[in-house]
């Protein structure tokens, strides 16, 4: 949904291997079975991705690694039941009838007609994340839809520019780097590296990077990982209870089964007192997902892991380099997946395989051929026959 650009005239010359890690390849054939996503229990789809030639030795990169390794395996879902897709199609009946946003969360707040980024949001896989976040209530995953179109406006999402959040992100405390064994790109998230004090702005590079990690992402992937070392102190102070519960509701109101693995390590004992606090805030299945001080080589493939974190990926961050490559990066991936939602026919649901340049078809093409299907018919009796 973000319409944000790149920031102008903040570049060096690239050399050739950041060129080559740069590079978009032509996206992977997926396999068939990851068609629907549409699905509850996690289990492997068969699905190869391109990688960018490996590093070698020489100076390090300083720019975004484009795709996995080959054979980082998305996961998916067990196909849905039949009152779950019935609960599907009446959500996406519902969202689709939909003309005009709330600007803001209050009652009988003014409303604004909805865009056509709001509609490419609104994925067959997005109502589905909705919904399995509201445990399938088709009375809950509409109004929590609606909401997140609300607050990504009332929050201000898309004024949030790469010149604007570039000052947070100056010492690349956040970086989106690599991608783990199942194709989740990484967000590294450096606590030590903190520039700012706590101030709204902090949020708001959170969200941005959140959207770009997003926009990273190859077909058939849904989640990401995040990747957050507390070694060192502070720069800017630790975070409050209050902004931990604010990120918490930021990310589990309005990006909902997003979270793929956090790779938590080096926790120092404030820190650990901290999470503590917040715990009673993390729902079940997030705090599931969180793993304490394991090897990051046990998630993360040794070739796409920093060097800083215990892999082989020599990366230096350079912010000059590093953040109009990424903003670059990500703005092309935006640009290739409206072109083909709009190519498809700007539909309500589309598969968000398809939009990623998946081998699948669009959903209008499989509602295509299913109407141009013949009817079976049933042969008539034989009158011959005796009873």
């Amino acid at each position: 949904m973000s319409t944000t650009e790149p920031a102008a005239g903040s570049g060096n010359v690239l050399g050739e291997k950041d060129l080559k890690n740069l590079a978009i390849a032509e996206p992977a054939e997926v396999d068939s079975s990851s068609k629907a996503s549409t699905t509850e229990d996690a289990k492997p789809v068969e699905e190869s991705v391109p990688v960018p030639p490996t590093q070698s030795t020489g100076d390090p990169t300083k720019i975004p690694i484009a795709h996995p390794v080959a054979g980082a395996i998305p996961q998916t879902h067990a196909t849905l039941t039949p009152e779950q897709e019935k609960k599907y199609n009446d959500l996406l009946d519902t969202v689709s009838a939909w003309t005009e946003v709330p600007i803001i969360s209050d009652r009988n707040a003014k409303k604004e007609p909805i865009t056509d980024d709001d509609r490419m949001w609104l994925t067959r896989e997005c109502l589905l994340r909705y919904l399995r976040a509201t445990k399938w209530s088709p009375i809950d995953a509409p109004k929590r839809l609606l909401a997140t179109l609300t607050w990504r406006r009332e929050y201000g999402v898309l004024g949030f520019t790469p010149e604007y959040i570039s000052p947070e992100q100056e010492t690349g405390k956040q970086v989106a780097l690599g991608y783990d064994v199942e194709g989740r790109p990484c967000l590294y998230l450096d606590p030590s590296k903190q520039n700012t004090k706590p101030a709204d702005r902090q949020l708001h590079h959170l969200v941005y990077m959140m959207d770009r990690v997003i926009d990273l992402m190859g077909p058939g992937q849904e989640t990401l990982a995040l990747v957050i070392n507390f070694a060192g102190p502070s720069g800017g102070g630790n975070p409050s209870v209050t902004q931990g519960k604010q990120t918490l509701n930021i990310l589990q109101n309005h990006y909902p089964e997003r979270l793929g693995r956090a790779l938590i390590s080096k926790l120092p004992w404030f820190i650990s007192t901290f999470f503590k606090l917040i715990s009673p805030f993390i729902d079940p299945v997030t705090r599931e997902k969180m793993k304490f001080s394991e090897p990051l080589t046990n998630h993360v493939p040794t070739e796409q892991l920093w060097t800083n974190y215990g892999g082989t990926h020599e990366f230096t961050y350079d912010h000059s380099v590093y953040w109009p490559a990424l903003n670059e990066l990500c703005k092309t991936r935006r640009n290739e997946m409206k072109a083909r939602w709009e190519k498809a026919g700007k539909k309500v649901g589309e598969n968000e395989a398809y939009l990623r340049g998946g081998d699948v078809p669009s959903v209008g093409s499989i509602n295509a051929g299913k109407e141009n299907q013949a009817p079976e018919t049933t042969a008539p009796a034989d009158s011959s026959a005796v009873a």
